[in-house]
């Protein structure tokens, strides 16, 4: 071989090693700034539940959550699959559970936040702060996902998904105007906490973003929080007047609250505007948005049967 070939074969093979490591190199902006990955994560622990349903609907398996008992009475969609190692609680989740299955990555919540360097010692962590008063909570949440598509080479996937999403919410809406042909329903989707105080969601919520898709108003307006939720008493719920209560399950004090003279009146109950709505999980990501919107018009479709 002569040298200019053998110079020019030697520059081809670093050009084509230099390209394969940028190719390589996975950018991303969490919560605290930029994240480098020299190659896509392979072994992913969530240690919330709204990171175990986003890693589900990518279709990424998690190989470790955190109480994953707790997803499946609470969260319930998307499924989870079979093989998913439970790592301990999710404000308390066991490092040593974590560490025998060997991640490449690990991704936490504001919860976690204080465990992050503990979780350093084991695998890259990537933080998602994505609920806060100061930012609108729903396109944080859409925001923070389609960052974790990136970094799991799932982005088409997320963003077909989301494509999805919006169509099913279209034809949920239809379903209510035609249930509803002189007008939909002033809703109030609440969550009981016991037979005397209850969470109203309000604005800044993944719930709000349901009912806008759906076309709903609120009976019980709420203002911006953190959580997209105000704690109110049982009495406070009188303010609801004409409008709808929508109470998210479960709750294992349904039947000694149905028993309570304050509640039987209360005006939506005594009119039978008061439905039970399937559980789902209020602080999920992009995509609760749909399974919370699908499970409020069904509440409302049977109520109004």
């Amino acid at each position: 071989m002569l040298p200019d070939q053998w110079l020019l074969r030697s520059l081809v093979a670093c050009c084509c090693l230099f390209t394969v490591s940028l190719q390589a190199d996975v950018r991303i902006q969490d919560s605290l700034g930029e994240q480098i990955f020299a190659e896509k994560p392979a072994k992913v622990v969530a240690l919330n539940w709204a990171v175990a349903e986003e890693l589900v609907e990518l279709g990424v398996k998690p190989v470790g959550m955190a109480d994953k008992r707790g997803y499946q009475d609470w969260v319930v969609h998307p499924r989870l699959p079979s093989g998913i190692k439970d790592v301990g609680r999710r404000d308390e989740p066991s490092i040593e559970l974590i560490a025998i299955l060997q991640p490449d990555l690990i991704v936490i919540g504001t919860q976690q936040l204080g465990l992050k360097k503990k979780l350093e010692k084991v695998a890259p962590v990537v933080y998602f702060d994505n609920y806060r008063a100061d930012h609108h909570n729903p396109s944080a949440v859409e925001a923070s996902f389609l960052e974790l598509a990136r970094l799991l080479d799932r982005e088409k996937v997320a963003r077909e998904r989301l494509s999805l999403r919006d169509q099913q919410l279209q034809k949920l809406r239809k379903r209510l105007q035609a249930s509803y042909p002189k007008g939909l329903p002033e809703v109030a989707v609440v969550r009981f906490v016991d037979t005397a105080h209850v969470r109203v969601y309000g604005r800044n919520s993944m719930v709000k973003a349901a009912t806008d898709a759906l076309g709903l108003k609120p009976a019980l307006p709420q203002p911006v929080t953190t959580w997209g939720q105000t704690q109110k008493t049982l009495t406070d719920l009188a303010a609801v007047g004409q409008g709808t209560l929508l109470y998210i399950e479960p709750f294992a004090q349904k039947a000694a609250l149905q028993k309570m003279p304050l509640w039987q009146q209360l005006p939506f109950v005594r009119k039978g505007r008061v439905a039970a709505v399937q559980p789902v999980w209020t602080y999920g990501g992009p995509l609760s948005i749909e399974y919370i919107a699908k499970a409020i018009t069904e509440a409302l479709l049977e109520l109004n049967s």
